[in-house]
């Protein structure tokens, strides 16, 4: 049985910065995230995409602290002074 010529070598391994196997060895570019480009790959004719990745589908360890500090003034360790 003769096996017809095929690759042997992957072409994509893990991304780094999404952990996709979407990186492409030879192109240095991940097709998933568009790594090492600054701003994360997406698009408008992807809005199911961009809503799984956005800001708020995550943990959110900062983000989720900030509307509190913002009723608060941003003023962090001080004593509430005693009104009479």
């Amino acid at each position: 049985m003769l096996c017809s010529p095929r690759r042997h070598t992957k072409t994509h391994s893990m991304c780094r910065r999404c952990g996709n196997r979407a990186y492409h060895n030879q192109k240095k570019t991940c097709a998933q995230c568009g790594y090492p480009s600054a701003k994360i790959r997406s698009f408008n004719w992807g809005m199911k995409a961009k809503r799984r990745k956005t800001t708020g589908t995550g943990r959110m360890r900062y983000l989720k602290t900030v509307n509190v500090r913002f009723k608060n003034g941003f003023r962090e360790g001080v004593k509430a002074t005693k009104s009479e």
